[in-house]
């Protein structure tokens, strides 16, 4: 699997939280790199939607986040067993030579298991996961 070439079809995308931060900075790229996924195949972990809201400074930005979402993202992707197996094994093998982090390993076992593309800009944070489809991001 891997990286997948931009503008390729893609029918199923979990956008990693960095996409929507720079869509909520008013990063146009962002903006159209989100809208070209068709609405019925957009997601994100529920991991995602926590940092999201651990980002917001206000009761403002909390509400915006959440009208984002119930707007244009459709489903919330949740972990599971086999997701969090996943997650585990993630981090056995890329946790120390990698840096994989724990939050990135549960989003990346998370788009495996449930066959969906990652779209980030922090592809680094992910490229040594040979069976996570990978759709770059640059602001």
């Amino acid at each position: 699997m891997g990286p997948v070439a931009e503008g390729a079809k893609i029918r199923n995308v979990a956008f990693d939280s960095d996409v929507l931060v720079w869509f909520f900075r008013g990063n146009d790229r962002a903006r159209r790199f989100i809208a070209a996924v068709p609405h019925a195949g957009r997601a994100v972990s529920s991991l995602t939607v926590m940092e999201l809201l651990q980002g917001c400074r206000s009761r403002i930005e909390v509400q915006e986040v959440k009208a984002f979402l119930s707007a244009n993202v459709p489903a919330v992707l949740h972990p599971d067993e086999a997701v969090s197996r996943r997650a585990i094994g993630l981090l056995e093998d890329y946790g120390i030579g990698h840096g994989l982090r724990v939050v990135d390993a549960l989003i990346a076992a998370t788009a495996i298991e449930l066959g969906f593309t990652l779209a980030t800009g922090n592809a680094k944070h992910y490229r040594a996961i040979a069976s996570l489809d990978i759709l770059k991001f640059r602001p």
